[in-house]
């Protein structure tokens, strides 16, 4: 009974690895794509708004 109990975690493991990886694969692209990308995009509209807004007064002050 010890090889089962040795074996279990790396089955159990595997098991647990292919079923993230199914649902990283299922996950990409889609319906969903539409919204990741839309929020991806919007947070990158605003670091670039205020990257540019915090810039604006030191380039004037030069």
């Amino acid at each position: 009974m010890d090889y089962v109990s040795a074996l279990l975690p790396p089955a159990v493991m595997a098991v647990f690895f292919i079923g993230v990886i199914r649902v990283i694969v299922k996950t990409q692209g889609g319906a969903n794509k539409a919204k990741e990308d839309a929020a991806v995009d919007a947070a990158l509209a605003r670091v670039e708004g205020a990257r540019q807004s915090g810039a604006a007064p030191s380039r004037t002050d030069a």
